[in-house]
């Protein structure tokens, strides 16, 4: 019979977010959100196909079977994309892991769970702007108002550090440093600080930003905030791209055919620095990688930069001669010899 609430299943939720994630892993509060919401999901969907309450739902119900079946439901019904599914169950098991430790008569179930692999994700082309697409994006900001004004400080700075656009978000006036040495501290994932440097021109551009707010160096203000005065939101800085880019896209007709979003400022600032001689481990200091493998991407990604290699290349033979073509009577091996 199935036992009363709490059960098992509540114990382990609260013990998870109340001091699991949060004391002994030391997880931002963005990563605990993210968790929330995957399980929140599962639950809802557990509860949706027993057709129970789920409040009434418990352990013995999240199962192997039933969590591939939640996953599939992301894919087919919600139309989530491989890497939104491997996040979610990248949650689970760190749910499960906990539950593993702390209800031994789980162990078994929590194992066969933790043993679901993530799904192999297609990796899709890099959007990047090239500088002068970035210039043309920056022509078309009004600065003659105050939004646009914030709205060319806010692209610039983006451009500048390459940062995160949470990054960006959470920059506090009292973090800049706008006399020399012109710099910024960005607080990154897994609550990792660091220091981006700013060109002159950004430092001024902020510098006017402030002055116009009447904000003090030493300001715990945020840097960006809307015209009501509250912070910005990724949203908001979604929105100010995409109208910028459609903007400049009379003057750079090259922006229509780009996907482009905040993240982009991000791969753009990577692939400028690597154009201008910066090496790998520069770049991945100034971005914030916690590893190489991830700045390395930006090496194989940009065309031009592939066709200035091979344009420098000489090539292994003089004369390259026409492959053969097939004649039936011809041997494998004679044909291979001919290419």
């Amino acid at each position: 019979m199935r036992k009363h609430y709490p059960n098992a299943l509540a114990r382990a939720l609260r013990e998870f977010f109340s001091s699991y994630l949060p004391r002994l892993r030391g997880l931002s509060p963005h990563t605990l959100l993210s968790y929330r919401d995957t399980l929140v999901l599962l639950l809802r969907f557990l509860a949706s196909t027993k057709g129970i309450d789920p409040a009434r739902l418990d352990l013995e119900d999240i199962h192997p079977e039933a969590v591939i079946a939640f996953l599939h439901y992301l894919e087919t019904t919600r139309h989530n994309k491989s890497s939104t599914r491997n996040v979610r169950l990248a949650a689970i098991h760190a749910f499960f892991r906990h539950v593993a430790a702390q209800f031994p008569d789980q162990l078994e179930p929590a194992q066969r769970i933790l043993s679901i692999p993530l799904k192999r994700a297609e990796t899709a082309p890099v959007d990047y702007l090239e500088h002068q697409e970035i210039r043309a994006v920056l022509a078309s900001v009004d600065r003659a108002t105050t939004d646009g004004r914030r709205d060319y400080a806010l692209l610039a700075t983006l451009f500048n550090t390459g940062a995160r656009v949470q990054e960006i978000l959470d920059v506090r006036v009292s973090d800049c440093q706008l006399t020399k040495p012109y710099q910024v501290q960005l607080r990154g994932k897994g609550r990792k600080t660091r220091l981006c440097p700013l060109w002159p021109q950004t430092a001024d551009i902020l510098r006017n930003l402030c002055a116009e707010r009447g904000l003090s160096p030493q300001s715990d203000n945020r840097l960006f905030v809307n015209h009501r005065g509250d912070p910005l939101s990724r949203f908001g800085v979604r929105y100010i791209l995409a109208r910028q880019c459609q903007r400049a896209q009379v003057h750079c007709p090259s922006l229509a055919r780009k996907r482009l979003h905040p993240h982009s400022m991000r791969h753009s600032t990577a692939i400028h620095l690597l154009k201008s001689g910066v090496d790998l481990v520069a770049i991945r200091n100034w971005l914030g990688h916690a590893s190489i493998n991830t700045t390395n991407r930006y090496a194989t990604i940009d065309l031009e930069m592939k066709r200035e290699a091979i344009a420098r290349a000489e090539p292994p033979h003089e004369n390259l001669q026409t492959p053969g073509a097939w004649r039936s009577d011809a041997s494998i091996l004679a044909w291979l010899e001919s290419l």
